[in-house]
């Protein structure tokens, strides 16, 4: 094998001048060279020449131009397995239509071959920085939970939890009780999803049940006064049948097209099913799920790329939303990096898990928290997240309550409320009978976060 340190390695270069530049995306990694082959810089220096302009022989057709485009190993720290790599931004690809640039192009390149080359045992994008001057090609999101707050007539600022839920069970529901289910949940709550399985199934035909939610929609705002939202999944192999069910969908809504937002498997689709629904429907809320995700952003994972590089690839292919991690707060395995997670979806400079990123006042992309979640893991959540700017839905912490699906609703709203107010949730459930409810429901919850709960509220086992 082709020895290429010398070329794709120069431990010299300063990370904060390669910024300055402007000309670099950086990237950092955990890696392990493979016993027998090259050492760390070495294997770091194929790694490289695999990302980029290298081969594993010398070829005659490489002049001094393309050298000038070879990915370039700046700083290894073999006890910690650590290698960050500087990449020329004129290596990734640009749109022939437009000149934008494209996330997939970025993935081929840091994420491709490179992770099963045989010199390498294991190696994980941990985080990755763009300049200012490329991120700006990336679309970047046109809507977020702003233009949802606009739509359930809210502050713009800072208007809170969206109280949302996933109709359960999520598949095996025919296109009757699922709309049903949706009018009950809206009578409490705002956001009601479709989980990333449903669609187009036998028993529940998309042209059958997508009138029936509408209706159920249009009863549940008439009936509260208030407006309310449905992510319809338009997930497809084929770009022109999810075009085909958006359009339908929106036809369906009509005159609440705008209470609709689109779903996309993103992760299992690809980033071109995002940008896709990003342009073709521009004035639709984009929800991002990222289902599959966990085989390869698992903090256990030695492979793939992180969740925090996950989120940043979405915020800059244009997702609305996406979901992220409970915190462990919920049912899905949960870690304290998901903050970093979330912040760098909201905020304009993020501090990452190595590099810090500006996003140029980029549109930001909404957090969105299910998995698990109930309204007594709510108060915790927010705590700790620092805010409750967020999209949540809980399936069997709403349809799950004791009372039905309204008052399972109705408690999570209220958890939300008395975290607005500083107000302690039990102390607030002594006047709200659905929190209440929500107490008496999970009890393991209940005895885990709030003990002594039974005494304040006369409740015995």
């Amino acid at each position: 094998m082709l020895d290429q340190t010398s070329r794709y390695s120069d431990l010299n270069l300063k990370e904060e001048e390669l910024i300055a530049s402007g000309n670099y995306v950086l990237t950092a990694y955990k890696m392990r060279p493979k016993p027998g082959f090259f050492d760390f810089i070495g294997t770091a220096a194929h790694f490289c020449a695999e990302s980029s302009t290298g081969t594993n022989v010398q070829v005659v057709t490489t002049d001094d131009f393309t050298k000038n485009l070879d990915s370039i190993c700046y700083f290894v720290d073999e006890e910690k397995e650590l290698m960050k790599i500087a990449y020329p931004i004129d290596l990734f690809d640009r749109n022939i239509t437009d000149g934008r640039a494209m996330v997939v192009s970025m993935m081929t390149l840091i994420v491709g071959n490179n992770q099963g080359m045989g010199d390498v045992e294991y190696a994980k994008l941990l985080d990755f920085y763009v300049p200012p001057k490329f991120l700006r090609l990336f679309d970047g999101p046109s809507m977020n939970i702003q233009d949802m707050w606009r739509i359930l007539e809210r502050d713009l600022e800072n208007g809170g939890m969206v109280v949302g839920t996933i109709i359960k069970p999520k598949l095996g529901l025919r296109s009757k009780p699922f709309a049903d289910a949706c009018y009950q949940f809206w009578l409490g709550g705002d956001f009601i999803k479709n989980d990333e399985p449903q669609g187009n199934q036998l028993y529940a035909p998309m042209r059958e049940i997508t009138p029936l939610v509408a209706d159920a929609m249009k009863r549940a705002m008439d009936d509260t006064g208030q407006a309310k939202i449905f992510s319809a999944n338009i997930t497809a192999d084929d770009p022109f049948e999810m075009i085909a069910r958006g359009e339908y969908i929106l036809e369906t809504f009509g005159e609440h097209a705008e209470n609709v937002a689109f779903l996309v498997d993103g992760y299992v689709g690809g980033c071109g099913m995002v940008t896709l629904a990003r342009r073709y429907f521009p004035n639709q809320f984009l929800h991002y799920h990222r289902a599959g995700h966990g085989a390869i952003t698992s903090e256990e994972s030695n492979r793939g790329y992180t969740a925090l590089a996950h989120m940043k690839w979405a915020r800059m292919s244009g997702a609305s939303g996406i979901h992220v991690g409970t915190m462990g707060y919920g049912k899905m395995e949960g870690y304290a990096s998901d903050k970093v997670n979330a912040l760098m979806l909201v905020d304009d400079d993020v501090e990452g898990d190595h590099f810090h990123q500006n996003w140029g006042k980029m549109k930001s992309c909404t957090p969105i928290i299910s998995g698990g979640m109930n309204a007594l893991r709510l108060p915790g959540f927010f705590d700790n997240l620092g805010h409750c700017n967020v999209i949540q839905t809980s399936g069997g912490g709403a349809l799950g309550h004791k009372d039905g699906i309204v008052a399972g609703a109705t408690s999570l709203r209220q958890a939300f409320t008395a975290w607005q107010e500083g107000v302690d949730l039990v102390d607030y459930a002594k006047e709200h009978e659905e929190l209440r409810g929500a107490l008496e429901t999970f009890q393991e919850d209940a005895d885990n976060l709030y003990p002594g709960w039974r005494e304040k509220l006369g409740v015995h086992k």
